[in-house]
């Protein structure tokens, strides 16, 4: 199983852009897909992008397309989360998710098998 720790996370104005990094260890397959979550205050998780480990394909939210870009390093065994534009309603705690089937309709629906503990990120107005 896959070992996942987001970091990354603080305040940023309205406007600014953050750069969150996802770090796995343990078992990376091939066909591993990682998604990228946010959970607002007081709302379920939901998803944002993902990535698979091969290939590098990519799958965006509707609402985060053109603002937030999914992307990895192999050999760092690191998965980004580049946001820019950042609103206040960005404002939660971001966590990744790792499939290790290649099932980036689970990953979309948050069915991950590894999860992240989370990072704080809060956007002021």
């Amino acid at each position: 199983q896959v070992q996942l720790v987001e970091t990354g996370g603080g305040l940023v104005q309205t406007g600014g852009s953050m750069r969150l990094s996802c770090v796995l260890s343990g078992q990376i397959l091939s066909s591993h897909v990682i998604g990228w979550f946010r959970q607002a205050p007081g709302q379920e998780r939901e998803f944002l992008g993902l990535i698979t480990w091969t290939g590098d394909t990519t799958d965006y939210e509707d609402s985060v397309k053109g603002r937030f870009t999914v992307s990895k390093e192999t050999a760092k065994k690191t998965v980004y989360l580049q946001m820019n534009n950042l609103k206040p309603e960005d404002t939660g705690v971001y966590y990744c998710g790792a499939d290790p089937g290649g099932r980036a309709w689970a990953i979309r629906r948050g069915y991950g098998e590894s999860w992240g503990q989370g990072t704080q990120v809060s956007v002021s107005s």
